[in-house]
């Protein structure tokens, strides 16, 4: 897995071109992906519910029943219409595993499921640590589409145009990104920020 990563982030930069090592390298950890699939055919919810007694459905509440998976640790909101939605997963391959788990088991139960389900990265939500002190109030004269009110919220808010991600950037050093369709945009946004960070002298390091 490792070995995965060195060489994802060597490809990223060697796209972005001219984007330097940083002088520490960041922390990334994926914490959610949210993945939807879709059927495209009904399925029958009060089955399901009878079939599974670990399934959470009050269709008074809400339209969707939740199957929850011990591995991966995932909860599947599954609607009449046959549409899918996962979340929990710490990767894109552990959303879709948990995805096809779901179908697999409805299938085992006695559920007609005629094809495979159609499933596709909604969102991915990353945190990282960058390794050093930010100047929130100098990054929001610097950099473009940011907004920072610090009486409000802590953070300083980055929209970035490529790859379209909003990143939520501390003080600290610490980040979370949003809005990330794989986990190369997640890396490839992290280091792009962090290249211009250090670029524009905005991160110390002690």
């Amino acid at each position: 897995m490792i070995r995965v990563y060195i060489g994802l982030i060597w490809e990223i930069l060697n796209k972005l071109g001219g984007v330097n090592i940083p002088k520490v390298e960041p922390v990334i950890n994926i914490e959610n992906v949210v993945a939807s699939a879709t059927l495209n055919q009904n399925v029958d919810l009060n089955a399901v519910a009878l079939a599974f007694k670990n399934v959470e459905y009050r269709p008074e509440q809400f339209p969707g029943l939740v199957f929850r998976l011990k591995r991966p640790k995932t909860a599947t909101l599954i609607f009449n219409s046959g549409k899918m939605v996962c979340t929990g997963a710490k990767s894109e391959s552990e959303a879709k595993r948990a995805i096809k788990k779901v179908v697999k088991k409805l299938k085992e139960s006695g559920i007609i499921i005629v094809k495979k389900p159609e499933i596709k990265i909604q969102n991915i939500v990353a945190s990282a640590n960058l390794g050093g002190v930010i100047d929130l109030e100098a990054a929001a004269e610097k950099l473009e589409k940011t907004m920072y009110e610090p009486e409000q919220f802590p953070g300083l808010i980055y929209r970035m145009d490529e790859p379209k991600v909003v990143i939520l950037l501390f003080a600290s050093g610490k980040l979370v990104c949003t809005g990330g369709k794989s986990e190369k945009e997640v890396y490839e946004a992290i280091y792009k920020l962090h290249d211009l960070l250090e670029k524009e002298g905005l991160i110390y390091y002690e």
